[in-house]
């Protein structure tokens, strides 16, 4: 049976993946070499989960992050024997034992992580850095496949060699015939369900596992407002990596100079917006135009849409009032409408400023979309990260 991941892909994760295939580009068009580092597998605790990933240079230039700070120095050193000897090499740090000195730091993460090496051949169109690019090069979702050989150290790992785009495009192989049923339909599983796995396939003496990884899009947000507390709004969400987009029906506000250089800034009457910008269930709007009309013209435009999350700034009796008078206009509004609807916008942290608002929203907004509570960490029963995530499924083939 098939042991899918309980929790939502970690939306940072496709951010850093963008980072690095600008990183490796770089390092293509210098000539150099570059190898990337991928947590394939946890057992425990760690600052990091399945999916990090680090690209190195042969430099010495690190873009990403497998740890916080205290596995770079060693992945380091092994990425660039890996790229010396063009091979890859998947490697076990156990940092249990706080003692242990072995790779010159000591830890205390409690867990065993598994980091697979793979040396970057430029000329093979899907090498690992060329599949991360198809998979976040558009707002897709996607799974991508990483094979490994957890017990034998000396073997060639495939590494990340297969992937599925939710548009039904395939890019590389699966390298074992024995094996490629049985992994596409775990990959399509796992696409369906929207959730990771870990398998490990056994046919005779013949055995390997697979990290199928599902990756959301990023966050698109919609801040329907170009006023000047929308500047922090968009500057807090450029630099986590969303999608972002400004839109106003003022042109002496929406003006692309005032944000976020990444940042789409829309002039449009409200009625026409929803023409301009594609809307899925990671598409967060937040109304902020101090404009109760073009609010309330919005908001009676995206009930009906399928996205993950709409705020409105100001008092709850704004949003009542506004409620009140769609549904005296005919608009029939049920309540899975209205689970999608916060007013007022944001967590209670005791913001007061524009920077600490726009804290509090985008927290928020976050929390909604992974499903989590926005409540303390320490308030929580068991750990932050369930180790049942990492449980490695076996199948016999």
């Amino acid at each position: 049976m098939l042991q899918i991941s309980s929790t939502r892909p970690h939306t940072f994760i496709v951010n850093e993946l963008k980072e690095i295939v600008k990183a490796y580009d770089a390092t293509k068009l210098l000539g150099k070499q570059s190898a990337l580092a991928s947590l394939v597998h946890l057992d425990g605790s760690s600052y990091r989960q399945p999916g990090a990933r680090m690209l190195v240079d042969d430099d010495g230039n690190l873009t990403g992050a497998i740890s916080g700070g205290c596995l770079e120095g060693d992945a380091l050193r092994k990425a660039l024997l890996a790229m010396s000897q063009h091979l890859s090499k998947l490697v076990t740090y156990d940092t249990n034992d706080e003692d242990d000195m072995s790779i010159g730091i000591q830890l205390g993460c409690a867990g065993v992580i598994q980091v697979l090496f793979e040396p970057l051949n430029p000329a093979n169109p899907n090498n690992p850095v060329e599949l991360i690019r198809k998979a976040v090069s558009s707002r897709q979702k996607a799974v991508l496949v990483t094979l490994f050989f957890p017990h034998k150290k000396n073997e060639v790992h495939p590494g990340a060699c297969f992937l599925l785009e939710s548009n039904g495009n395939t890019t590389g192989s699966i390298p074992f015939s024995w094996l490629e049923a049985s992994l596409l339909a775990d990959v399509q599983r796992s696409m369906l369900m929207g959730k990771s796995a870990f398998i490990e396939y056994k046919n005779n003496n013949d055995s390997i596992t697979a990290f199928i990884e599902f990756l959301n899009p990023v966050v698109s947000l919609v801040v329907v407002g170009a006023g000047n507390d929308a500047i922090p709004m968009v500057n807090i969400a450029d630099t986590l990596g969303w999608d972002v987009r400004v839109v106003d029906g003022r042109n002496t506000h929406a003006k692309p100079a005032r944000f976020a250089s990444a940042c789409q800034v829309l002039v449009s009457k409200p009625e026409a917006v929803l023409d301009q910008i594609n809307i899925d269930d990671r598409t967060a709007f937040v109304m902020m135009t101090h404009n109760y009309n073009y609010d309330i013209a919005m908001l009676k435009a995206l009930l009906h849409k399928d996205l993950a999350y709409i705020g409105m700034l100001g008092p709850k009796k704004k949003l009542d009032r506004m409620l009140l008078e769609l549904r005296e206009d005919g608009m029939l509004i049920d309540d899975q409408m209205l689970e999608k609807v916060y007013g007022p916008t944001g967590l209670e942290i005791g913001a007061e400023t524009p920077e600490e608002i726009a804290l509090s929203i985008i927290a928020e907004i976050q929390s909604v979309i992974q499903q989590k509570s926005g409540s303390n960490l320490k308030l929580r029963a068991d750990m932050i990260h369930s180790r049942t995530n990492h449980l490695v499924e076996t199948k016999n083939i």
